[in-house]
């Protein structure tokens, strides 16, 4: 399995106003303790360069990918140019999961599944 190459098709698949948390993610790709993995993939690059990092949050809704970015408020900005409202928190930024999470189904998710199985990751 290349967990990188399933992570960088799922990332790339995350609609634009919308967030997934590093566990979704990591589910996604067929490993799903390996949140850390992800956040540890977007910091290296490892998921290749077009991956939208910045719909990628912890899971409480937190911009915990600072490191990431050019800047610390990247992330905030780049979500509010897509319509996502970021507020302030006592441990951050922060956006709702409720309005602006990612729900993925069980189709998509099957779906994937068969992906990679055909490519091969």
């Amino acid at each position: 399995m290349d967990f990188y190459k399933r992570m960088q098709y799922v990332c790339t698949g995350i609609p634009c106003g919308k967030v997934a948390t590093y566990g979704q993610i990591a589910l996604l790709c067929g490993k799903p303790k390996n949140a850390r993995q992800v956040g540890y993939a977007l910091r290296e690059g490892l998921a290749g360069e077009k991956i939208p990092a910045h719909r990628v949050v912890n899971s409480s809704g937190v911009l915990s990918g600072a490191s990431f970015f050019e800047y610390p408020d990247m992330q905030k900005l780049l979500l509010e140019e897509e319509g996502v409202q970021v507020v302030r928190t006592e441990k951050g930024w922060k956006v709702s999961l409720k309005e602006y999470g990612w729900k993925n189904t069980l189709r998509e998710a099957e779906e994937l599944r068969v992906f990679y199985e055909k490519m091969g990751i």
